[in-house]
């Protein structure tokens, strides 16, 4: 008899508690939650539309317990985790770090359009345009042509890199399977050389990255010493010193303070151009349009080529930005805009400052400035050169560190890092080693155009024309039209014909001016 009286009680209980479950159920979804047990957590990552209204919070459902006393605990433990957007919690295997990094990818801010085109205008926009007005010496209305076609490239290949990290899924969506460069890269080598791809692309996306540091340090020393001929210091030694100012950037520990530096860059940026295009626009009338010519100079054209190149260069940090925006399909247009007032600023700028001193321009174009105001604009310049080293230099060391010395069991070297989280000692070292590394380069190799059209020709043809366009074939090549095709290959062979010429003129020229520093 007591055993039946205690059996009605549990029958109760158990029905008022599932009553009282379908009412917080009901809230719960009213308010945009949903209930999700341990179990379900892992299905609804993955639910099909018939679950949308489900997903959605729209429709709840009563979780059914076993009459058993470890099914009711199982249930009442399940209702505990609501899920906003039908995202549900991590499975019970999932250690707290996993889910702390769930929930702050979740709580991510994202990013408007328009933020991202700012992101883009200044990776594409900075200081190398001052190098275009010398390609133009070189390449003449060919010149203008060609920062034209490249900006055309550079945002097709952007676009269908993007492409590249979404596939069908099986109910016939497109979602996004890939987060990076690497990701796509490898997902191309696979299954044969899993990681090849990324390995390539790490080290392109090195090269590039140390190269854009020495160029900073280059284009430093070039300018202090211009600015002031009279003082008795060499180009090597305002190098020096530049590299001496920049050697606290070893002691980096993320990009906090690197990115306080990014308003005074833009803003010593925006000074630079306004008191360069200001100077040429008051010497319009002597411009000199019977010098832009229509034919090239055959042997240091390729060298123009990889400037040009190299100025557009953004498709490393594409996958990350368009994963970051608030809306992904405003990626196309944000492109679009972005690339196109890059070309008509880029071209406009090149074909004035040549215009004004046609067969005398200089590398960098503010070296031709009038001494007057020459020493002011390379001081902003400089400034913006040794603001704008902390970022590639940082971002070097991460790929470095975590190709080389934080892959766990597959690393090649002892993790730099201590228990602790500090670096190590000769992790510090190697470190500074690396922006010596950065001088050395500098003093020996102290040709601004020679290194930026080797890098463009070398990492930045590789990145943004080549291995896009092989990519997109290679993975999506079933879903392609033919036109599409057409211009994946017309890229990859015309950007490997650029990048290989340009790349043999520009190391030639290297050897030669090498050559020459040396007997004087």
């Amino acid at each position: 008899m007591a055993t039946l009286i205690r059996s009605k009680i549990s029958n109760v209980a158990t029905s008022v508690s599932n009553k009282s479950q379908a009412k917080v159920s009901g809230m719960f979804a009213r308010m945009g939650f949903q209930a999700a047990t341990d179990e379900e957590a892992v299905g609804f990552a993955h639910c099909d539309d018939l679950d949308t209204e489900h997903r959605q919070g729209l429709q709840m459902d009563i979780l059914k317990s076993e009459p058993s006393e470890e099914g009711a605990e199982s249930s009442l433990e399940g209702d505990t985790h609501y899920q906003r957007d039908g995202t549900g919690p991590l499975p019970p295997s999932a250690s707290k770090d996993e889910a702390y990094a769930e929930l702050s990818s979740q709580g991510k801010p994202k990013i408007t359009a328009w933020e991202a085109g700012w992101n883009v205008t200044n990776a594409i926009q900075g200081m190398f345009v001052l190098g275009l007005p010398y390609a133009i010496l070189h390449g003449g209305y060919l010149g203008l042509f060609l920062i034209i076609f490249a900006a055309v490239v550079c945002c097709y290949t952007g676009k269908i890199l993007i492409a590249c990290l979404y596939e069908e899924n099986e109910d016939g969506e497109i979602v996004r399977v890939r987060d990076s460069y690497v990701d796509i890269a490898n997902a191309c080598c696979s299954p044969r050389f899993p990681k090849l791809g990324g390995r390539i692309v790490n080290v392109a996306q090195i090269i590039e990255l140390v190269m854009t540091c020495i160029l900073y340090v280059v284009v430093s020393g070039n300018l202090m010493y211009n600015s002031f001929p009279n003082l008795p210091v060499s180009q090597k030694s305002w190098s020096i010193i530049a590299t001496a100012v920049l050697l606290p950037c070893a002691f980096l520990k993320n990009l906090k303070a690197v990115s306080k530096f990014s308003l005074l860059c833009t803003l010593a940026h925006f000074v630079i151009n306004v008191l360069v295009i200001a100077y040429c626009l008051s010497r319009a009338r002597d411009w000199a349009w019977d010098k832009v010519k229509f034919y090239i100079d055959v042997k240091k054209f390729p060298i123009s080529i990889g400037i040009i190149v190299f100025s557009y260069t953004s498709q490393i940090f594409l996958p990350s930005l368009e994963g970051n925006m608030q809306n992904p399909k405003e990626f196309h247009c944000m492109m679009n805009w972005t690339h196109i007032a890059a070309c008509i600023l880029k071209g406009l700028f090149a074909l004035v400052a040549y215009l004004t001193w046609a067969d005398e321009t200089k590398e960098v174009i503010t070296d031709n400035l009038p001494s007057t105001i020459r020493a002011v604009v390379n001081i902003f310049l400089v400034a913006k050169a040794l603001l704008s080293y902390p970022l590639p230099f940082f971002a070097a060391v991460e790929v470095l560190e975590r190709s080389l010395f934080q892959e766990g069991s597959r690393a090649f070297f002892p993790n730099c890092y201590g228990g602790d989280g500090r670096i190590k000692s000769w992790g510090l070292a190697l470190r500074c080693a690396l922006v010596v590394f950065t001088l050395l380069m500098a003093i020996y190799v102290p040709h601004f155009a020679l290194l930026m059209g080797l890098t463009g020709s070398l990492t930045g043809a590789g990145l943004c024309f080549l291995l896009p366009s092989l990519f997109h074939l290679k993975l999506l090549w079933r879903k392609l039209f033919w036109h599409h095709v057409f211009f994946d290959v017309a890229i990859f062979v015309i950007g490997g014909i650029c990048s290989v010429s340009g790349f043999i003129h520009s190391l030639e020229g290297l050897i030669e001016a090498y050559g020459t520093n040396s007997e004087d």
